[in-house]
């Protein structure tokens, strides 16, 4: 509701003077955070041990009504939202002209982050897909928003892309709906679990749910579907760009987390699915997953190391950077141990925190440069350093994070994923395993490659003569060295973050509790 009310708040703002307005919007954003804040202290800390608060508008019960459900995984992705999203709200009002700041930017900007906090809360299929087409109108018109033809261009592509995929979500919605009876997600993972008490067939739900598996690998850029993410990140406004990798990539990372583990984990495949009878599609979505993973972690990483401007090097780090976050994923779904499992996603959980906190520094960082020097042309660009070091020091703080410096979140992040992959092998040794390790040693090779480069060209050696004309925003960098001090606060400080992270995890894995708490035994799912 508040992220709702600081849409309207930025909509009023269009008839008041424009420094109220850009206010009106940075507090949207600072009430967002709040609020967030305030929940997760309320499902993490209030109670004796994390639990979900479940919200059942109009009074309906599920699985009658809309659900909104805010579990430890829910709120670690909200938190991560909102610190990207004060920070780029933020950085906006000092960046983006002022005549598009008066019109759409800023209402369109609480659009996309409803339906982000839509799809991490929402508790059922249809509203997940709603809340999807809301993220999708918002970031439509802001890939097209400079409204050059290489923008028009990029946002045509994105718009039929991502139109294409929408309608095999809602296919494969209306297919499960058909099949199961149910939209919302804790009784379907309830008639899943015992198919015969409620006359449910499994198997055409592994087909409905690769469809689903296929639309989130498209919005969260994965290979083969990553073509979009480069000239949709580059055409953006660079304060978007850091929304769209930092932000709304997560959201088909955790659609796939919570479908798959929450609702899809408890069916049992029947005899005619051979060897794999007994699993869940868990079984099916592990080696889809782990392919698409390693391929985005090299396409990604080979399309950074060759871009000229600091922008597209980041834009596609996007893509490798999540096959950092999925590879993890796919040993949870294919492996048998509770334990290891925690582990597994607690990775993914935490680089995906480290790369939504990196990244926007990274593109905010690029911003700075671009108000400041009028390129992102690695080439036209040296010196920077010396012409601020502030700004060559926040640049570098992101470069060190995202290559995996300790204590820097990247470290960690990094650490992580290499344990998951170095357990799986010493549990199982095998191909998988060493392909996965290789591939993640490639990843950062690519990640120490395409980083220096970055920083090397662009902010050592001498000034050109963009830089030595250049005039810095010092409200820019305000945000920037506060975004920084979180990223090192956030390594400094990593325990707790690591004991969130695996909050969120158990919450991905225990499905009795996200059941019971939507739908009590005795509700009207019953």
């Amino acid at each position: 509701m508040l992220v709702a009310l600081g849409t309207i708040l930025a909509v009023l703002g269009l008839r008041s003077a424009r420094a109220a307005q850009r206010a009106v919007s940075v507090l949207g954003g600072a009430v967002y955070a709040a609020v967030v804040g305030l929940l997760t202290w309320r499902v993490m800390l209030s109670p004796a041990e994390p639990t979900p608060l479940v919200y059942q508008i109009g009074g309906w019960p599920a699985p009658f009504g809309i659900t909104l459900v805010a579990d430890a995984l829910a709120v670690f992705m909200l938190v991560i939202a909102a610190v990207v999203t004060l920070s780029a709200v933020a950085f906006s009002v000092r960046f983006i002209d002022e005549q598009n700041q008066r019109v759409f930017y800023h209402p369109l900007f609480h659009c996309l982050l409803l339906g982000v906090t839509g799809a991490f809360l929402t508790g059922d299929l249809f509203n997940l897909f709603v809340w999807f087409e809301v993220m999708l109108m918002a970031s439509y018109v802001f890939v097209a928003f400079y409204g050059e033809a290489p923008h028009t261009a990029a946002a045509f592509r994105y718009l039929v892309l991502n139109v294409i995929g929408s309608a095999v979500m809602l296919l494969a919605i209306g297919g499960l709906y058909a099949t199961t009876g149910t939209l919302n997600m804790a009784d379907m993972s309830r008639r899943l679990a015992a198919p015969a008490a409620y006359g449910v067939d499994v198997a055409p739900v592994v087909g409905l749910s690769a469809l689903l598996f296929v639309t989130f690998a498209l919005k969260a850029g994965l290979v083969p579907f990553q073509f979009w993410v480069p000239a949709a990140y580059r055409s953006a406004p660079l304060p978007i760009a850091a929304m769209l990798a930092g932000v709304t990539k997560k959201v088909g990372v955790y659609a796939v987390v919570r479908l798959y583990f929450v609702v899809f984990a408890g069916a049992s495949l029947p005899t005619e699915f051979g060897p794999i009878s007994g699993n869940s599609p868990l079984a099916f979505l592990a080696p889809v997953l782990f392919a698409m993973g390693a391929a985005s972690i090299v396409v990604g990483g080979f399309g950074a190391i060759g871009q000229s401007r600091l922008d597209g090097v980041f834009a596609y780090s996007s893509v490798g950077q999540v096959g950092f976050i999925v590879l993890p994923v796919s040993f949870a779904a294919a492996a048998q141990s509770a334990s290891f499992r925690r582990l597994a996603l607690a990775a993914a959980l935490v680089y995906a925190l480290h790369h939504a906190l990196t990244k926007s520094l990274l593109f905010l960082s690029t911003a700075a440069v671009r108000g400041a020097a009028g390129t992102t042309n690695i080439s036209r660009l040296g010196g920077l350093a010396a012409f601020s070091p502030a700004l060559g020091g926040v640049f570098l703080i992101g470069c060190v994070s995202i290559i995996g410096v300790p204590p820097l979140t990247g470290f960690f992040g990094k650490f992580l994923v290499f344990e998951t992959a170095a357990a799986r092998y010493a549990a199982a040794p095998g191909l998988v395993p060493a392909t996965a390790i290789a591939t993640l040693l490639a990843g950062a090779l690519f990640t120490l490659l395409y980083a220096s480069r970055a920083w090397v060209r662009g902010f050592w050696g001498e000034q050109t003569e963009a830089v030595a004309t250049a005039t810095l925003d010092r409200g820019q960098l305000s945000i920037l060295a506060a975004l920084a001090l979180v990223v090192l606060a956030v390594g400094v400080g990593f325990d707790p973050v690591y004991e969130f992270a695996e909050a969120a995890a158990e919450a991905a894995l225990d499905r009795s509790a996200y059941v019971d708490a939507v739908a009590p035994r005795g509700g009207g799912g019953q």
